[in-house]
């Protein structure tokens, strides 16, 4: 049990590390630098490889620390609703992979999952701060916000997690 708990806690330090180094590299590509979605990468790899609850704390921590590191992304209120929103996809991609039948099948169907879930809470954060303040969250906002403006870190998301999945249970990180 020790040795598993030192193991989870290091593959979250590592997932957290990413996330707060992955923007730096797409960053330096103009136009869909921040499209792709960067710090989704490792909290989404952190649920299939520590589990859910390390993987939430990764989604929940890594753009306060981000922000606190390096200004970067603004706290309020993009940070907050990306607090929420990568907490749940980490928590998800855990919950769904330990439960589903260990099938590449279950790979998509987990990330599929946690990528929905964690846009849907996105949208429900973004609505509740935009009431709070008197602005205004339409549901175009949320589509273009959730969708639309994500779809080359969707594609991305979707060609490469389940590829580092399977390397990473080919390499044993991964329990099968």
């Amino acid at each position: 049990m020790r040795e598993n708990t030192v193991k989870n806690i290091v593959l979250a330090a590592v997932c957290l590390a990413l996330c707060l180094v992955l923007p730096f590299l797409t960053g330096q590509i103009p136009q869909i630098g921040s499209t792709l979605c960067p710090m989704h990468i490792p909290v989404l790899l952190a649920g299939f490889l520590c589990g859910p609850w390390w993987a939430m704390a990764v989604g929940a921590a890594a753009p306060l620390l981000r922000f606190a590191l390096f200004g970067m992304p603004p706290i309020f209120p993009t940070g907050t609703a990306m607090c929420f929103e990568l907490a749940v996809y980490g928590l998800v991609s855990g919950l769904l992979y330990a439960r589903l039948p260990k099938k590449t099948a279950s790979i998509y169907v987990s990330l599929i999952g946690a990528m929905l879930a964690g846009r849907i809470v996105w949208g429900v954060v973004m609505a509740v701060i935009s009431s709070v303040t008197g602005s205004a969250f339409t549901w175009a906002a949320f589509l273009a916000g959730a969708f639309i403006n994500a779809v080359p870190g969707i594609v991305v998301h979707i060609l490469l997690i389940p590829v580092a999945v399977i390397a990473l249970k080919k390499a044993g990180l991964i329990k099968t």
